[in-house]
């Protein structure tokens, strides 16, 4: 039986990793915030954004979901030093593309903040692409396994 040996993790791998789990997990708490909004807080958001979230589809909500958390336990993973955070990141990449396409089907989001609008999720697509794109390379590289 063959034995693999991981290759010498740069100090780079540990801050990209540790950057991705605080990101992932302000994800998490603005997806905990949004789900438990109460009546009061709901009302004192700005007309746009009460209205996006009131026509926010459960489906969607889930999506939301899924994307953060699933990022979040990739970002675990890469810690870990798992190949499986890979899967993870690649899970919260598709439920972050159905949760922005949805957004701006089926919500008021492109009448509320036009093209505008795109710029934050555009930047958060852009992150989970580099963090599957970086967890792909620890992989290939063997600082996952």
């Amino acid at each position: 039986m063959a034995t693999v040996v991981a290759s010498s993790r740069p100090t780079s791998f540990w801050i990209i990793a540790t950057l991705a789990l605080v990101w992932n997990l302000i994800g998490v708490c603005m997806f905990y915030l949004q789900m438990t909004a109460s009546p009061a807080q709901l009302a004192a958001m700005p007309a746009e954004q009460r209205q996006i979230i009131e026509a926010t589809p459960s489906w969607l909500n889930a999506a939301y979901g899924v994307a953060v958390f699933a990022g979040a336990f990739g970002a675990i993973g890469l810690l870990m030093k798992r190949r499986w955070a890979v899967i993870l990141f690649q899970l919260s990449l598709a439920a972050l593309v159905v949760q922005i396409a949805g957004t701006f089907a089926v919500t008021p989001a492109w009448s509320a903040l036009g093209p505008m609008g795109l710029a934050m999720p555009a930047l958060i697509l852009v992150i989970a692409l580099f963090l599957l794109s970086y967890a792909g390379k620890a992989a290939a590289r063997r600082w996952i396994g």
